[in-house]
C-alpha cells in the first residue's frame, strides 16, 4: 500500500488544525476562500472633454510620430506610422504620416471633442505637413502652425585637414 506524500504547506496545514481541533484546510482551499470576497463597485470613469489642445509631429526620415495633447501637454492620444502597419522604408512616407495623423484625430475628436489646435512641427521627414492636411476633413481647425526643429549650435565636428 503507498502512502500519501505531503507537500511542506499541507503538513504546516495540518499540524496547525490539529492544534486549533479545525479541520485542515489547503492552500487552494484558502485561495477559494479569499476569491469569494465581495470586490468594491467601481466608478465610471467620467469623459473629459478638451476643446482646444495641441498637436505635436515628430517627423523624421524613418518615421512620423503624431500626438494630440490638452494645452497643458498632456497626452490625449498618440499614433505613429510604424503603429499603423506601415513597415521598412514605407515608414517615412508622407502617405503613412497622413494615415497616423488620421488614426490619432479621430480618436481625439471621439473621445475628447477636440475642435482646435496648434501645431507643433519637429524634424525634418517627408511626412511634416501631411498630417495637417486631415485635420481640415475632421473640422478641427488649426490655429497656428510653429516649427521648433532644433537648429545645431556650431554643429558636428569637422573632418580633419587633408593632407597633399
Amino acid at each position: 500500500m503507498a502512502e500519501e506524500v505531503q507537500t511542506p504547506v499541507e503538513i504546516e496545514a495540518t499540524a496547525e488544525a490539529a492544534a486549533a481541533d479545525e479541520p485542515a484546510t489547503t492552500t487552494s482551499d484558502k485561495a477559494e476562500i479569499t476569491s469569494e470576497a465581495p470586490k468594491p463597485a467601481k466608478r465610471k470613469k467620467s469623459k473629459r472633454s478638451v476643446a482646444s489642445g495641441q498637436l505635436h509631429i515628430l517627423a523624421t526620415f524613418n518615421n512620423t510620430i503624431v500626438t494630440f495633447t490638452d494645452s497643458k501637454g498632456a497626452v490625449l492620444t498618440t499614433a505613429s506610422a510604424g503603429g499603423c502597419g506601415f513597415r521598412g522604408s514605407k515608414k517615412g512616407t508622407a502617405y503613412a504620416a497622413q494615415v497616423a495623423g488620421d488614426k490619432a484625430a479621430q480618436a481625439a475628436k471621439q473621445a475628447y471633442g477636440l475642435s482646435k489646435v496648434d501645431v507643433y512641427i519637429s524634424g525634418i521627414g517627408q511626412g511634416r505637413d501631411a498630417p495637417i492636411r486631415v485635420l481640415s476633413g475632421l473640422n478641427i481647425g488649426v490655429e497656428s502652425i510653429t516649427d521648433v526643429t532644433g537648429v545645431p549650435h556650431g554643429g558636428v565636428r569637422p573632418k580633419k585637414a587633408r593632407r597633399v
